[in-house]
C-alpha cells in the first residue's frame, strides 16, 4: 500500500498555510494521501498575522479563523519554536520528507541608503511593529519621548506605525497588546507624527479602508496639503486603471479641501517629499531633510533641487521588509528572495533544486496584502505535486512521522505542537477576560512555552 506524500513546510505563517490547504484539496490527498508538518521558529502560528499586523486591525487578525480550520485538519501537524537551521536543517529535512516548501516571510527593514540613517532616535519601522505586537526576541521597552516624529513611506506599513504613534494607549488598551506596550505607550510624548512620500497621491501604496481608518480616532487629525494633490497623465491613467488608487486619490482630496479640526495629535500626510537627510546633533536626530519633488509626466517624479528640513526628533523607516537568508537555498541578494520558476528553487545552473520549493515573501518579496499569498501558494504546490506524479520527487529515508519526533528530542528542541497553541490561547483569553478583552498576548518565549505545555 502506497504510503501518504510526506511534505515540511518552513513557516507557519498565511503562506504555509495557504500552502498546506491546497495539498489538503489536491487529488493526491485523496491517493495516496499527504502528511503535512509545518515548522515555525515561533511557539506560535500564524507568522506576519500575529506579528505583523497592528493590534488595532482585528478585521485582518480575523485571517486566524480560516487558517485555524485548516491546521485542525488531521493530516497536519505543527512544530513550534523549531528554528532551520539552527533545529533542523535541510540535509534532515530530506531525510524525513519527499518535499520541503520554504514560506519564511520577511521581518526585517530594508536599508535607505540616506546621511544620518544611523543616528540615534532613526528606527526601522519592522523593529517598531515587532516591539507593539509584542514579539519575544526584541527589547520589552520602547524610546517614545519624540514630540514630532516622522514616518518614511506610503504603504500600510507606514499608516501602522503612524496610527499608532498618534493614537492614545487607552484607544489600544481593548485590543491584544500586552501590559508592557501599553505602558510604553502612555509615556509616548507624540503629538505630531509626518508620514512622506516622494510620488504623488496617485503612486501611495495605502488601501483606501486602511487610509480612512486613520480617520475614525476621535484624537487624531489628519491633515493634506491641498498643494501636493497633483496629477500627471501617468497618474491619471493609474486611476483610471486601478480603482484602489483613485479611492485613496479622492480620499486624499477631501482631507485637502476641509478645514484642520481641533483633534489633540496631528497626522500630516506629505507627498512629493524625497528624504534626502536625517540631521543629527550629537548623534541624535534633530530633524528631517527632503527634497521636493515634481511628477514628469510618467508618474514619476525628478528631484526640483528644493529642499526644505523638517523639526522632528525621531524617524521610522517603512521602506519595506526585507527576508533573511536560508542557508542552502539560492539568494537573489538584490530582491532578497529565493531564485525561482513556479515556486520550484532554481539553482546558479538553472537547473531546479529537487523537492524543494518557496511561496509566499520569500517567493517574490514583500509585496501585496495577505490573500495575494494564496496564489503563489496554489502554484507551488500545482508544481510539487506535478513533480510528485512524473517521478522527479527524492525518497526520504525515514518517512515515519515519528521519526521526526525521535529527532528534536534527540536535539533536545522544545517544540510546541498544535494542541499546545489551543492551551496558549485559551490562557491569553483568560489574561483578557477580567478586563473585558478578548486576550492579552503573552511575550515572554518561555512564557509561551510553558503555557503550551512544551
Amino acid at each position: 500500500m502506497p504510503r501518504p506524500l510526506r511534505v515540511a513546510i518552513v513557516g507557519a505563517g498565511p503562506a504555509g498555510i495557504y500552502a498546506a490547504d491546497a495539498l489538503l484539496k489536491s487529488d493526491a490527498a485523496v491517493k495516496p494521501g499527504v502528511s503535512i508538518d509545518l515548522f515555525e521558529r515561533m511557539p506560535a502560528p500564524f507568522g506576519l498575522i500575529r506579528y505583523g499586523v497592528a493590534p488595532d486591525h482585528p478585521r485582518i487578525k480575523g485571517i486566524v479563523n480560516a487558517l485555524h480550520q485548516v491546521l485542525d485538519k488531521p493530516q497536519i501537524r505543527l512544530f513550534g519554536n523549531v528554528e532551520y537551521p539552527k533545529d533542523i536543517r535541510l540535509d534532515d529535512l530530506r531525510a524525513f520528507y519527499d518535499a520541503v516548501i520554504f514560506s519564511t516571510g520577511a521581518m526585517a527593514d530594508r536599508d535607505l541608503s540616506i546621511p544620518g540613517i544611523e543616528l540615534d532616535g532613526s528606527y526601522g519601522a519592522a523593529d517598531f511593529v515587532s516591539w507593539y505586537d509584542g514579539h519575544p526576541d526584541v527589547p520589552r521597552t520602547w524610546p517614545l519621548e519624540a514630540e514630532k516624529v516622522a514616518v518614511l513611506g506610503v504603504g500600510n506599513v507606514a499608516l501602522d506605525v503612524a496610527r499608532v504613534l498618534a493614537k492614545t494607549a487607552d484607544e489600544l488598551l481593548p485590543t491584544e497588546i500586552p501590559p508592557n506596550v501599553h505602558d510604553g505607550l502612555k509615556a509616548n510624548k507624540a503629538l505630531e507624527v509626518h508620514v512622506f512620500g516622494r510620488r504623488g497621491p496617485a503612486q501611495a501604496k495605502f488601501s483606501p479602508m486602511e487610509l480612512r481608518e486613520l480617520d475614525h480616532s476621535p484624537n487624531i487629525e489628519v491633515v493634506v496639503d491641498p498643494e501636493d494633490i497633483d496629477y500627471d497623465e501617468g497618474s491619471i491613467e493609474t486611476r483610471r486603471g486601478n480603482k484602489q488608487a483613485d479611492m485613496v486619490a479622492k480620499t486624499l482630496e477631501n482631507w485637502a479641501i476641509r478645514d484642520v479640526g481641533d483633534r489633540p495629535h496631528k497626522l500630516f500626510l506629505h507627498f512629493f517629499e524625497s528624504p534626502a537627510e536625517i540631521l543629527g546633533e550629537d548623534g541624535k536626530v534633530v530633524g528631517l531633510r527632503t527634497e521636493r519633488t515634481a511628477l514628469d509626466g510618467t508618474g514619476n517624479v525628478k528631484g526640483t533641487g528644493t529642499f526644505k528640513d523638517w523639526d522632528v526628533t525621531a524617524v521610522y523607516r517603512a521602506v519595506g521588509y526585507l527576508s533573511e537568508k536560508l542557508p542552502k537555498l539560492p539568494w537573489d541578494l538584490d530582491s532578497g528572495t529565493v531564485p525561482d520558476e513556479g515556486g520550484r528553487v532554481i539553482e546558479e545552473s538553472g537547473t531546479h533544486l529537487q523537492s524543494t520549493y518557496v511561496t509566499g515573501w520569500i517567493r517574490r518579496g514583500p509585496v501585496g496584502l495577505i490573500g495575494h499569498t494564496k496564489g503563489d501558494a496554489n502554484e507551488a504546490v500545482a508544481n510539487l505535486l506535478d513533480d510528485h506524479a512524473n517521478g522527479r520527487l527524492h525518497t526520504p529515508d525515514s518517512p515515519a512521522p515519528e521519526a521526526v519526533d525521535a529527532f528534536l528530542a534527540g536535539r533536545d528542541v522544545r517544540f510546541t505542537t498544535w494542541d499546545g497553541w489551543y492551551r496558549l490561547d485559551a490562557a491569553e483569553k483568560a489574561l483578557g477576560e477580567p478586563q473585558g478583552r478578548e486576550r492579552v498576548k503573552i511575550v515572554e518565549r518561555e512564557d509561551m512555552l510553558r503555557e503550551s505545555g512544551a
